[in-house]
């Protein structure tokens, strides 16, 4: 049982050491993916806080004086006026500040909303009015109401005028696909045939280790591939994650050569036993390219090379055996690494092993769960993995190790602000 607290009050702490309203670690500016910096002025003791895009102003973002909470299960019951758990949040009417336009554009709206979300981080909605005075509040309005990036309150006492912004369905990408190329999947080949769900059609993996059906993969990213792009407030810089990159042939790659110095590293090698020459790794990194059931990438620190993953999918991987009620169709697993000393410590690991949570979930929203299966003995990887709000699902035997299985279900990755 006390080990059970342990990990509870671990969960709970990851997901309340924030302060409210505040920049991560007292930044006062967001990195959109596209490198553009948004800046929130003044705070909530002030009448207004003006939202500047590259310097340029935005909008203006006006304190009402008035709150607001989106009831929804106590509708239609005795608890309906009286649900005081339920948070009442400022209601903040947005208003253009251009002179010249008296506009704002898709993008720079979903700009505001993720400043907003960055700084407000604590709070699951926040309630917001669109200015009259918005030349184009009604398609502003028809925008966010139909990516999902904020609902009206079904309550007949709350005004139809709010519109509650959802920080869950903005970490899911809403207001991204089909609207603009500036989210955390940058604009690829296969990230635009991605504005369809990729079908579902049954599939057949037959290896020594594996005998399953499943469901046909999409087929893989080009070799350096930008995957996804994220800047995380808590370490200051870009996480950047791209498809392996063996180069055209000529010399060694310089992904190549950081896998492999990465892999003789007594460290790594003690949790991945894959140590040995050039060679090796070359033939490791073709096996994983030329698996459809595995995406190999590299990270990077704003473009410097810091580590390397392989996501999964778990119905064809070996560890599905071991997984309780097996897996679903689209679950995925994590192998990571970081390699370069310089990037190791606590939190570094949680930005990055989070973001890859992250993108997991947003490359197909069928993935409900993801697992990591570290070494029983590896006592700071199964820390992260539960400072990240994972749970352990099962500790198991592989023929050659004992492995620990931590879980993240989709649900709670975006619900409990795990970002």
């Amino acid at each position: 049982m006390c080990s059970a607290r342990i990990r509870l009050q671990a969960v709970q702490n990851a997901l309340t050491t924030i302060q409210a309203g505040t920049f991560v670690d007292g930044a006062d500016f967001l990195l959109l993916p596209d490198g553009k910096r948004v800046k929130i002025s003044g705070g909530p003791g002030t009448s207004d806080q003006h939202v500047l895009l590259d310097g340029k102003p935005v909008c203006c973002l006006c304190f009402s004086g008035r709150t607001a909470g989106l009831t929804l299960s106590g509708l239609g019951t005795p608890h309906e006026h009286t649900a005081s758990h339920i948070q009442q949040y400022p209601v903040l009417e947005v208003r253009a500040m251009r002179a010249s336009d008296q506009g704002i554009n898709v993008l720079d709206m979903w700009a505001v909303i993720y400043a907003l979300f960055t700084k407000y981080h604590e709070q699951e909605t926040i309630p917001i009015i669109l200015s009259a005075y918005i030349t184009n509040a009604a398609d502003l309005r028809s925008y966010i109401l139909r990516s999902g990036l904020g609902r009206v309150s079904p309550s007949r006492d709350i005004s139809q005028e709010y519109l509650f912004l959802m920080r869950a369905t903005l970490w899911q990408g809403a207001g991204q696909a089909g609207f603009h190329e500036h989210g955390w999947l940058p604009p690829s080949d296969s990230s635009r045939c991605a504005l369809s769900l990729f079908p579902s059609v049954q599939s057949f993996t037959r290896t020594p280790l594996v005998i399953a059906a499943h469901p046909l993969r999409p087929p893989k990213p080009k070799q350096g591939e930008l995957l996804y792009k994220r800047y995380c407030p808590s370490v200051g810089q870009t996480l950047d994650s791209t498809y392996f990159d063996l180069g055209s042939g000529e010399g060694v790659s310089a992904h190549l050569e950081a896998f492999h110095r990465w892999q003789n590293n007594e460290r790594v090698n003690k949790g991945w036993n894959e140590s040995g020459s050039l060679e090796k790794h070359l033939k490791y990194v073709k096996g994983v390219m030329n698996d459809p059931a595995v995406l190999p990438m590299m990270m990077s620190w704003d473009g410097d090379l810091m580590g390397y993953a392989e996501i999964v999918w778990l119905k064809e991987n070996h560890v599905a055996t071991y997984i309780p009620n097996g897996p679903k169709d689209w679950d995925r697993g994590i192998h990571a690494l970081v390699g370069e000393e310089k990037y190791r410590g606590s939190v570094r690991a949680q930005a990055w092993f989070r973001s890859v949570f992250h993108y997991c979930f947003l490359a197909d929203p069928r993935t409900e769960r993801a697992i990591n299966e570290p070494r029983s003995d590896n006592a700071s990887m199964i820390k992260v993995s539960i400072d990240a709000a994972m749970h352990i699902e099962t500790i198991f035997n592989f023929p050659h190790r004992r492995s620990v299985m931590t879980c993240m279900p989709r649900e709670r990755f975006f619900k409990m602000d795990v970002l």
